[in-house]
């Protein structure tokens, strides 16, 4: 079998997404399983669970009860489920640092910029960590300057890029697309452009997938 099967890996997902964290972490996990068979070329999709959010964000609990209809035992008996998936996949959620939902739309402005000069899962991965583990707001541009150099990326142009509307029409073309392609729920793992897997799956029902498609391929 050619060991270089190129596969193209559309991840379709919203930084405020902690199923989004750990269905890239398994996606990734797989990816390693499989790279006897398979190498992937990853691009990271917007989407935004929340676009009409405002500037200071909603607390957590509230947000959930207003939009999933969800009691507090409820909301903490998922939140536990979460951060054990996380674990499992060397994910830190620390849940009581995350306090509230924010607006997402300026750091998916900096993904896109990120894709351009090639750290865009590095990015991914630091904004991930940001939120979901030092429980920063990923709408304070001041966090998404200093998270754009963590990854690797010159804070200067990205603090330009945050003042400015740069890559707004960019975001807002792919959003549109995504959902006109009838996603409307993330993550939303897209193979190839013609496999979807959703949700944040076990590491073996993606690598199960993955090698189903290098075989066809």
């Amino acid at each position: 079998m050619d060991v270089s099967k190129q596969i193209k890996i559309d991840f379709v997902s919203d930084i405020s997404c902690p199923w989004c964290v750990i269905g890239l972490r398994a996606l990734e996990q797989a990816l390693e399983r499989v790279k006897d068979v398979a190498s992937a070329e990853l691009h990271f999709q917007p989407f935004e669970l929340n676009p009409d959010m405002a500037p200071e964000g909603q607390d957590i609990g509230e947000h959930l009860a207003q939009k999933y209809g969800a009691t507090p035992e409820q909301g903490a008996k998922t939140r536990e489920m979460i951060r054990a998936r996380g674990a499992e996949l060397g994910f830190r959620f620390e849940m009581d640092r995350r306090d509230r939902i924010y607006n997402t739309f300026d750091a998916h402005r900096l993904l896109h910029w990120a894709e351009l000069k090639g750290r865009q899962r590095e990015l991914k991965h630091a904004l991930f960590e940001a939120y979901f583990t030092k429980g920063d707001s990923p709408g304070a541009h001041a966090v998404l300057q200093r998270v754009a150099g963590e990854a690797g990326l010159d804070e200067a142009e990205a603090a330009r890029i945050l003042a400015s509307d740069s890559y707004a029409a960019e975001v807002r073309e792919r959003e549109q697309f995504y959902q006109r392609q009838g996603i409307s729920s993330v993550p939303a793992i897209i193979i190839n452009e013609r496999h979807l897997i959703s949700g944040g799956q076990p590491v073996e029902v993606f690598e199960q997938a993955l090698r189903q498609i290098a075989s066809q391929s």
